[in-house]
């Protein structure tokens, strides 16, 4: 079967074993060649083609539902529901998402760009079924690293209580982005390598019965045998004391184990966990033999040997200007001490963890825990960086507040991927964590405008004793790699002004500032003077040098990579309002109130006008107005 002639996964439905095992070679292949050129998440994709193929013969999408957890182990799914000859753009501006998207096709009923999410949504959908006395199929695929978060613990508890129909896929590839961590992935390894359960407990029950003479009368106590027999063959029997029928171990990569594991699932009442072992990134050897995530999400690269394809960035990336910091403190203040959940890797924590084992903590996907794990540190004195990207710290908010700010706690955040990240879209850009913290008693908020100055920064949150600091830094490259050493302390709340100018002022930050700057030096042709200032602390907020722009009356512009809703902008209003001063003319740029899908990060920033042009364009429309009221 040609792949680009799949529309709908019904044209799969009678496919010979044979015939699917010819068809997963085409998807691999396809897979591989296409994403060496768009990137993409490659090592999930390829693990889960015949899981993928098996379960859309199995079960009829999208009226039986498809819940995948998390979402970027979908590629196949979206070839076998009619998107193949759209692989040209995934990520692309305006082309495929990389996570499933309700309003792209649908078969994709639930979106997953975080973790964990999947179990409970089933449990929603699940009930409403029910409810309307429906007839279908709720299929959640969780991986082994999502099965770690905190949400899907809770939902496991409510589903195995309530004993709703539903088949769990936990797909088992020992890896989220890197290796899995924590007691549940011990769990799942003894399971990996235990015998299959079910098919011990019913071939036991087929044994007692031809036992001659007292075989009937065990046979009448052969069900709580077999219960007990659990308890030998399964270590810990975590799922099914949670009130899950257990199937397992089933190799994912054989059709014929695939279709029995399902059958059986289906004439199964009440939940059912089938736990399938896959490996991630089969099919294509770098990837296969991948052991630090490397494969998990790539971008474009050489086939033949797996070599990536720079885009000819320069300069150290931002995660690692801060990690290195970090470790280079932590060589002199053996207080500090490093949190991640589940994002070593993309955090670029892996020297800090050689450095320094015992001070390097990966809690797994857990942002919850990460925060209170964060806060308990503090209390003792010790001093927590918890490295966290902006879009997963939202899942730690309640533990921000309630744990961190309100017992003000020397907490520092490091909040990485703060802005646009481009190609992983609305669920993973960082345009919220500024609204969500400004508001936050204790809370101070910094962004730096290089790597010197992120240095500089890093080592000031470690030297701050008053409360919890989070560090914002962009997914990128810095421009600039200086040397470690000669930190400074920058006073907090303090900004500085990087040009001068009399007929405006910018107020910005981070990577705001050099199109801020190259807007201004254009405008200076023009006969415009435009300031320039490093408004470095988005909390506090420089009192002096407002205090002094409120008394030269010059209109203000702010611009943010962020949300223009409660943001920077937002923050400067408020000032002039509660410190009782005149205000000044004041416009805000920003991102506009609605959520920013995928693409390049200059794509974006296009669209949403916060641009080179646009700055000048502004500040066009502002200035000679302002110059008739004075």
């Amino acid at each position: 079967m040609d792949l680009q002639n799949i529309e709908h996964p019904s044209q799969i439905k009678h496919l010979s074993r044979d015939e699917l095992i010819k068809l997963s070679g085409d998807i691999r292949s396809f897979l591989i060649n296409n994403l060496s050129e768009t990137g993409g998440h490659l090592g999930p994709n390829l693990g889960v083609v015949e899981l993928t193929l098996a379960l859309h013969q199995e079960f009829d999408s999208p009226n039986d539902k498809f819940l995948w957890d998390v979402g970027h182990q979908a590629y196949v799914h979206k070839m076998l529901t009619g998107r193949t000859g759209q692989f040209a753009t995934l990520r692309q501006y305006q082309g495929l998402c990389g996570f499933p998207k309700r309003n792209e096709s649908e078969h994709d009923i639930w979106e997953t760009g975080h973790s964990s999410t999947s179990l409970s949504a089933a449990m929603g959908m699940a009930i409403a079924r029910d409810i309307k006395q429906e007839d279908h199929h709720v299929v959640p695929i969780i991986g082994d690293g999502a099965l770690t978060g905190g949400m899907a613990l809770e939902a496991l508890n409510h589903i195995g209580h309530e004993k709703k129909n539903m088949i769990v896929i936990l797909n088992d590839n020992e890896m989220s982005i890197a290796p899995n961590v924590g007691a549940m992935h011990n769990m799942l390894a003894r399971l990996r390598s235990g015998q299959r359960y079910n098919w011990v407990k019913d071939e036991l029950e087929f044994l007692l019965k031809k036992i001659p003479t007292v075989g009937g009368r065990i046979a009448n106590t052969a069900e709580r045998i077999k219960d007990s027999m659990k308890y030998l063959v399964v270590p810990g029997m975590f799922f099914e004391e949670l009130g899950f029928t257990y199937y397992g171990p089933v190799d994912g990569h054989s059709y014929d184990d695939l279709f029995k594991s399902i059958d059986y699932a289906k004439k199964t009442e009440g939940p059912i966990i089938i736990h399938v072992l896959t490996t991630k990134g089969k099919g294509y050897h770098p990837a296969e033999n991948d052991t630090v995530g490397t494969w998990h999400g790539v971008g474009p690269y050489k086939i033949e040997s797996g070599e990536s394809v720079k885009k000819g960035s320069s300069g150290k990336a931002w995660s690692k200007v801060i990690s290195d910091s970090l470790m280079d403190l932590a060589k002199t203040d053996e207080r500090i001490v490093a949190i991640t959940p589940a994002m070593t890797v993309g955090s670029k924590l892996e020297d800090f963890r050689k450095a320094f084992p015992d001070r390097l903590f990966d809690v797994g996907i857990a942002e919850q825990h990460a925060t209170t794990v964060s806060a308990g540190l503090a209390t003792q004195g010790m001093k927590p960086v918890l490295s966290i990207y902006s879009t997963f710290l939202q899942r730690g908010y309640d533990q921000v507040i309630h744990d961190v700010c309100r017992q003000n706690l020397n907490v520092i955040f490091g909040i990485d991927r703060a802005g646009l990240v481009g190609a992983d879209g609305e669920t993973h850009q960082g345009v919220f964590d500024i609204s969500f913290l400004r508001d936050l008693p204790n809370m101070k908020i910094m962004m730096p405008k290089d790597a010197k100055e992120g240095q500089n920064m890093v080592h000031t949150a470690v030297q701050n004793d008053d409360g919890p600091m989070a560090l914002r830094y962009p997914r990128g490259n810095a421009s600039d790699e200086p040397e470690l050493g000669d930190y400074e302390s920058i006073p907090i709340g303090s900004w500085e002004v990087l040009k001068d100018g009399e007929d405006l002022v910018i107020l910005t930050f981070g990577t705001m500032i050099p199109r801020a700057l190259e807007a201004a030096h254009s405008l200076e042709k023009e006969g415009i003077s435009v300031r320039v200032v490093n408004a470095r602390f988005i909390k506090p907020l420089d009192h002096n040098l407002m205090h002094q722009l409120a008394q030269e009356k010059l209109p203000i512009l702010t611009i943010e990579e962020h949300a223009l809703q409660g943001g920077f902008g937002s923050a400067v209003l408020e000032f002039f309002e509660v410190e009782k001063l005149p205000f000044p003319y004041i416009s805000r740029m920003g991102i506009p109130d609605r959520f920013i899908e995928h693409g390049s990060v200059d794509d974006l920033l296009e669209e949403v006008g916060l641009t080179v042009e646009k700055i000048e364009q502004e500040v066009k429309e502002i200035v000679p107005t302002q110059r008739k009221r004075a």
